[in-house]
């Protein structure tokens, strides 16, 4: 095995993903932060932050580097990059720091709305230990101390179901579920560790489409009805197989029944709608993540 440390040029480990929650005495569950996902090298004489595309991050996030001063030895870290509000993880803000170029934002930013790193797993600790099963890897955690740029996530055994009862209350992302024995895999996405998500479902209504030159998928113009107005909510992509496709062509008009003004698409008539399955509402109130369900 390579010394990770020496290397630096590898990616995380990531999920499979299923439906619905599950318990079981062979995993330990954890929440699923909405967030950046990063890989931290730090030491005495090192600061690193990379993507889980081996990107080098660190310039994006230099309040994080605050953490250095609480590492004797040489560590590397899995966790999320995680912007708080009102004690919940907001994808919006911390997206946009990711996105981010000017060296002068960056740093306003880093001071009035700085990142959190979430930390949920140890690779390395003077030593690699990817090949140690989890739950030694998190006694290892333990020895970090959290501190202010760095918070180790909590986790429950057996009670998946009830985690995710809970998650869906407080609307936050979702649980990961991860075999108690399973050792670190980097460069894989592993059966070994299961994210679930907090999928939100909904009727919205088709107010256009668009075939992109797609001889599969057609992209669905959505909105929601409010006040017998059409609000715009997103678009998502659905096989040109499905039955929703024909019946769109015979209501085909050329009036805009939205809100919002497009582009090159085909307007029909709000009176078909179809089931979506999305993480959330931005605060635009456009979906994230929005997918096409059959109902």
């Amino acid at each position: 095995m390579m010394d990770l440390w020496q290397n630096k040029n590898f990616e995380p480990m990531l999920l499979k993903e299923i439906n619905k929650p599950f318990d079981s005495p062979d995993y330990l569950y954890e929440l699923k932060y909405d967030g950046i996902r990063a890989l931290i090298f730090v030491g005495p004489n090192t600061f690193i932050i990379k993507s889980r595309h081996n990107e080098q991050i660190t310039q994006l996030y230099p309040e994080l580097k605050n953490m250095q001063k609480y590492f004797k030895q040489n560590t590397i870290l899995d966790g999320e990059i995680v912007i708080f509000k009102d004690n919940k993880p907001s994808f919006k803000d911390v997206q946009m720091r990711a996105h981010l170029k000017n060296k002068e934002k960056i740093s306003y930013l880093a001071k009035t709305n700085p990142v959190h790193f979430v930390c949920f797993d140890i690779l390395y600790l003077n030593a690699n230990l990817v090949e140690k099963d989890l739950l030694t890897r998190k006694k290892y955690l333990e020895k970090i101390k959290n501190n202010p740029y760095l918070t180790k996530t909590f986790y429950i055994e057996n009670k998946g179901i009830n985690l995710f009862k809970n998650v869906k209350k407080e609307h936050l992302e979702g649980i990961v579920a991860k075999l108690k024995n399973s050792i670190y895999e980097i460069n894989t996405r592993s059966d070994s560790w299961i994210k679930i998500k907090n999928w939100q479902r909904e009727d919205f209504f088709i107010i256009g489409f668009n075939n992109n030159d797609n001889h599969v998928m057609f992209s669905a113009y959505l909105a929601e009805k409010i006040n017998d107005n059409y609000s715009f909510v997103g678009k998502v992509s659905i096989p040109k197989k499905e039955k929703i496709y024909q019946q769109l062509q015979k209501i085909v008009t050329k009036k805009n029944y939205c809100d919002t003004n497009f582009k090159d698409i085909n307007f029909v008539k709000p009176q078909l709608t179809c089931l979506v399955e999305y993480l959330e509402k931005t605060e635009n109130n456009h979906l994230r993540q929005p997918i096409f369900r059959q109902k």
